[in-house]
């Protein structure tokens, strides 16, 4: 029996029966659009043989795409009551038994998965975005590549290059795993409700070794942290709090790391902050 997908009239349906009022505080705006789920699904480049991660799989309109291609999929959701009927709505939909298992839990908490997945796929709200994929990234070593749905801001700022006026903490932080990049635009209208933002995909490719360890992964963020706090200052003046304590010793170990005293983080690539931590150690 192959598996079938949502339709926006099943979605209201769902909800009404199990009560959800789509809130903003969870960002919930189900997606009621098949050809926009499935899209995601292709530009992920979820396989059969993929372990998939998805977080917040609402009502199950994206978890069903994602099953459709064979995958196993292991669904993180924090709402119960849309943790505990997914199981059903999948199974009324033709997904094997097996190839589903629902972690009714909050994802920023969530520090072990079943199935130890490979690949993330995602519809996240603004307020929990960046802060649940880096913490996805930090916890789970083995996701190598992946798309999220968030909101364009988000998005923007996650594939941001250095240099470019919305380039911050979270493009650094998230390019200490890999490449990020955005991967299409989506249509306020596959939602219900429609939102009063545009959304984007972003993708991400994991790189095949790491930066460093743990430690030098504080340290960065330590100092990225440093150099976004107040933005447009030069980094002799934002690094002191970290490299010393004044602007001329911030000063001396930028030089040692090969960096401008001057420059602002603005500018800086991963590896100039990677450098400069580790002088710390």
């Amino acid at each position: 029996m192959p598996v079938t997908l949502l339709g926006a009239a099943e979605i209201r349906a769902l909800a009404a029966d199990l009560d959800v009022t789509p809130t903003k505080k969870l960002g919930q705006n189900f997606v009621v659009d098949a050809n926009t789920v499935r899209r995601i699904v292709h530009v992920a480049e979820v396989a059969a043989t993929d372990r998939v991660v998805e977080v917040g799989p609402g009502l199950g309109s994206l978890t069903l795409a994602i099953l459709e291609t064979g995958a196993a999929v292991t669904a993180v959701e924090i709402d119960h009551r849309l943790a505990e009927r997914l199981p059903a709505t999948a199974a009324s939909h033709g997904v094997a038994e097996g190839a589903l298992t629902v972690v009714d839990a909050d994802a920023l908490r969530v520090t072990a998965l079943p199935g130890d997945p490979n690949v993330l796929v995602a519809n996240l709200p603004y307020n929990v975005s960046v802060p649940v994929l880096l913490h996805f990234m930090e916890t789970f070593p083995g996701l190598e590549r992946g798309v999220v749905m968030v909101q364009a801001e988000v998005g923007e700022r996650l594939a941001a290059p250095p240099g470019s006026k919305v380039y911050g903490a979270p493009s650094v932080k998230a390019a200490w795993y890999g490449p990020w990049r955005l991967a299409g635009t989506v249509s306020r209208q596959v939602f219900w409700p429609v939102p009063n933002v545009d959304s984007v995909l972003v993708g991400f490719r994991r790189d095949p070794e790491p930066r460093g360890d743990e430690a030098l992964r504080r340290a960065t963020f330590q100092v990225v942290d440093a150099a976004f706090q107040q933005r447009r200052k030069m980094l002799r003046q934002a690094l002191a709090p970290v490299l010393g304590g004044s602007s001329s010793t911030a000063s001396a170990v930028l030089e040692a790391a090969g960096v401008d005293p001057t420059a602002r983080g603005e500018q800086l690539t991963i590896a100039d902050f990677v450098a400069i931590a580790r002088t710390l150690r």
